[in-house]
């Protein structure tokens, strides 16, 4: 029997998704007749992820027909080249459901087996509606295997976030209330099993604020070299952002100053993050700061960034990347210049502007 996985796998592995396997030496063996009485002895793996290649052993397999995952029926495509009367391979479809159930398989007469297999099929994270929340804040996170979680909590914490819907490529949550996290990723916990997500969720209530719905409230105001205010044309979050215009032909930058605090060094805060909605098409800015190696305004291009055209875009730098404090501390200028735009005006807006521990 182990002769047979052997040979079967080495087939599928040269073979690939070959429909036809044409011999130079002699004709094609009759493919194995359909059976009014197909037995299966067993199935290997019994338990396996989308995409893994199953093979099933018994007698009276030929001219399988279908393969159908129970759960949802979901087909799974098969090569007939693979079917004979003693086996059969096969994968997991990638849109196959998670956990226990049966494997369906028809053959030319109609006859069935059902065949106990648990498809391993944890939640996958693709890319979620916002990073930064508050009290009730509602997030979208979208990828797969999502429609039977049963459960989403931060790391290291028991708050309780509510499943508001759920369907196998979209899950929307609404964030707790008064919740003592600072910041963390989350972990999502379906039929499967749990995964615990790259991505870090930030309290808005527990970070340093710059810009969120308006200036930080220890002294942060606009410091633009062009025209920029608070819009409330659109926003990431709530219901403001800042709006930065740079004017065509000249460079120049925009952004936030505060001379009566600044702020300090903290060894506890790790990254400088925000959200860009960028202008009519892609460009790149430099972050630069007053304490920076660099100094403040046009000639510091360390830290360049790009900005997708017309879409929101979350950036997330490491402090110890931008050095803010390079040449003392606070810090009282933060800001992000262009070179041009040439050919017209351009408006970015910016929102969430934080400074956060993880």
């Amino acid at each position: 029997m182990k002769k047979l996985y052997k040979l079967l796998i080495v087939l599928l592995t040269f073979a690939g998704g070959a429909s036809v396997i044409t011999s130079c030496t002699k004709e094609a063996a009759k493919p194995a007749a359909a059976s009014s009485n197909p037995k299966a002895d067993k199935l290997d793996p019994d338990s396996a992820k989308g995409g893994a290649a199953l093979i099933l052993t018994g007698s009276g397999l030929g001219q399988i027909q279908s393969i159908v995952f129970e759960k949802g029926s979901v087909p799974a495509p098969f090569n007939t080249v693979f079917n004979t009367d003693k086996a059969l391979i096969f994968r997991v479809p990638d849109t196959a459901n998670g956990g226990n159930q049966n494997i369906i398989i028809t053959n030319k007469l109609g006859k069935q087996l059902k065949v106990p297999f648990n498809v391993i099929a944890l939640p996958v994270i693709s890319s979620v509606s916002n990073y930064n929340f508050t009290a009730g804040t509602t997030i979208t996170i979208t990828g797969n295997n999502l429609g039977d979680v049963s459960s989403v909590k931060f790391v290291g914490a028991n708050d309780a976030i509510t499943v508001v819907s759920k369907t196998k490529k979209e899950l929307v949550i609404t964030m707790p209330a008064n919740s003592s996290v600072l910041g963390a990723p989350l972990v999502i916990t379906n039929s499967t099993g749990p995964v615990t997500t790259t991505q870090v969720f930030e309290n808005l209530d527990k970070a340093y604020k710059i810009f969120t719905d308006g200036y930080g409230t220890d002294g942060w105001a606009n410091n633009s070299w062009g025209s920029a205010q608070i819009s409330t044309t659109v926003s990431k979050s709530g219901t403001s952002s800042f709006a930065a215009t740079y004017a065509k032909g000249n460079w120049s930058q925009d952004g936030f100053s505060n001379w009566s605090n600044g702020f300090a060094f903290n060894a506890s805060y790790k990254y400088l993050t925000f959200w860009i909605k960028g202008a009519s098409e892609d460009y790149t800015l430099y972050i630069t700061g007053d304490k920076r190696a660099g100094s403040f305004g046009n000639s510091d291009t360390s830290t360049p960034i790009t900005v997708p055209a017309n879409v929101w875009t979350y950036f997330k730098i490491s402090l110890s990347t931008l050095d803010l404090w390079n040449k003392g501390t606070p810090f009282n200028q933060l800001g992000w210049w262009i070179k041009g735009p040439n050919d017209q005006d351009e408006t970015f807006y910016f929102d969430d502007v934080l400074v956060v521990n993880q």
